[in-house]
Parts: structure tokens; C-alpha cells; sequence
């Protein structure tokens, strides 16, 4: 399988990630309407997990869109949303835009239970809000992450 190496710093310490290219090309895919900067791709996580990034405006329905984790099987374990900040020093502040616009985010899960490595992975999905339902207008940014 090829892959993309990425690095970054996790606790003051270099970290070496190998992200398979098909996940690779998925992020790079949705650069121009999402970028995540944490958690990155691969990363350990713990409850509560906080998210951030960047989401164009119209990646947010009244200023917020869903985040959904699952379990390496696809089983849906936490749900939440994200929201735009906004700065409440400038009346011009609005996720109403075609520009980005940060979000954060707090899930809160219970580990899966399992010993085995498959029981340790599992998806994080950024999904562009769509109230309208119409499978037209969905999308979503699938981030892969590691649990503790």
C-alpha cells in the first residue's frame, strides 16, 4: 500500500505518521472546504476530544455543522456538532460566507472495548451540514484517529 508520511509535533516531541494514500487524497480532497487542524489524522484520542479547524460558510447551517465518531466497524459511538467563531468585536463576523470561518467542536465518547488493534481505530466525520436532506448537497471529511 503507498503512503503519505506526515509529520507533526504531538507534546513537544517529533512523531512520524504514516497516512495511507487513499486517506491522504480524501483530506487533500476537501482542502478547499474544510481543513481540521486538530485532532490530525492517526492521533490517540481521549474523551473529551476537542476539534478545530477551518470550514467554508457554507459547510454550516446556522452556524454550526455535525460531527459524528464511529468504530472501526462503522458503529456510530458519539455524536456532536461544531460551531463558527465568531468575533463578537466585529459586527461583519458571520459564517455566512464563501471565506473560511474557524469552528470548534467537544465530543464525548466511551472507548470501544477490545484488545485487538482493530478495536483501537475508528473515523472521525466532519459532515457539511445540509438541512435540506438532499444527497446533492451532502459531503463530509473523514478524519481516521486511534483511541486510547
Amino acid at each position: 500500500m503507498l503512503g503519505v508520511e506526515v509529520w507533526w509535533n504531538t507534546n513537544d516531541s517529533s512523531t512520524q505518521v504514516e497516512i495511507p494514500a487513499d486517506v491522504a487524497e480524501h483530506i487533500a480532497s476537501k482542502r478547499d472546504l474544510i481543513v481540521v487542524s486538530e485532532p490530525k489524522p492517526l492521533s490517540v484520542i481521549t474523551s473529551p476530544l476537542t476539534v478545530r479547524g477551518l470550514a467554508r460558510g457554507a459547510w454550516y447551517f446556522e452556524a454550526t455543522f455535525p460531527i459524528v465518531l464511529v468504530d472501526w466497524d462503522g458503529k456510530i459511538i458519539a455524536q456532536s456538532y461544531a460551531s463558527a467563531i465568531l468575533d463578537p468585536n466585529n459586527p461583519e463576523s458571520t459564517w455566512m460566507t464563501q471565506e473560511f470561518v474557524p469552528f470548534e467542536g467537544t465530543i464525548e465518547f466511551a472507548n470501544p472495548s477490545g484488545e485487538s488493534d482493530f478495536s483501537k481505530r475508528g473515523t472521525l466525520i466532519f459532515q457539511k451540514d445540509n438541512p435540506s436532506g438532499l444527497s446533492m448537497y451532502s459531503d463530509a471529511l473523514e478524519i481516521p484517529i486511534l483511541f486510547k
